[in-house]
């Protein structure tokens, strides 16, 4: 399927950009996100229902193995560990894609307003074409409206005032 020009080279800008913030991510990074990428696989689920399974089925009172933890305290403890660290690295990649999300957010609200400001500006051209036509469209009542730039702050403004409102409802 052929996509068109403007797609092809936005897409292709995407991928770009994406490599190249992922080549300037830190080792420590890196290794976190390995870390975490392991550890949301069924492959550490397998190795942990071995592991901890092997752990708990030796130290059982009536299985005939030399014990080395019978009261599963050190168990309890390597888990309490594992929890902390496993914690901590993807709490790091999820402030590394957190951080990613907030650019990709931005640049979605800069380029909507870059729309926004352009259909506005069409909205006029093509009223003050239909008027020198003589169109009846043009004397569509919402257009006057319609031809107002958008100032992002009173929209914020407005949600804001909703908010607290309906919250003060409830």
């Amino acid at each position: 399927m052929r996509l068109a020009g403007v797609v092809e080279r936005n897409v292709q800008s995407l991928i770009a950009r994406r490599q190249q913030s992922e080549q300037k991510r830190s080792r420590e990074q890196k290794i976190a996100d390995r870390i975490t990428q392991f550890t949301g696989s069924m492959r550490f689920v397998y190795l942990h229902v071995v592991l901890y399974g092997s752990w708990i089925l030796i130290n059982l009172p009536l299985v005939p193995l030399p014990k080395f933890d019978p009261t599963f305290v050190v168990l309890a403890m390597a888990a309490s560990v594992e929890a902390i660290f496993l914690t901590t690295f993807v709490l790091m990649t999820q402030n590394r894609m957190s951080e990613q999300q907030e650019k990709r957010a931005e640049l979605d609200l800069q380029v909507s307003l870059l729309a926004e400001h352009e259909v506005t500006r069409l909205i006029r051209m093509v009223r003050e074409i239909a008027e020198k036509l003589q169109i009846e469209a043009s004397k569509d009542p919402e257009l006057p409206e319609l031809q107002q730039d958008v100032e992002p702050e009173q929209v914020l403004d407005v949600m804001e005032h909703s908010e607290s409102n309906c919250g003060k409802s409830r």
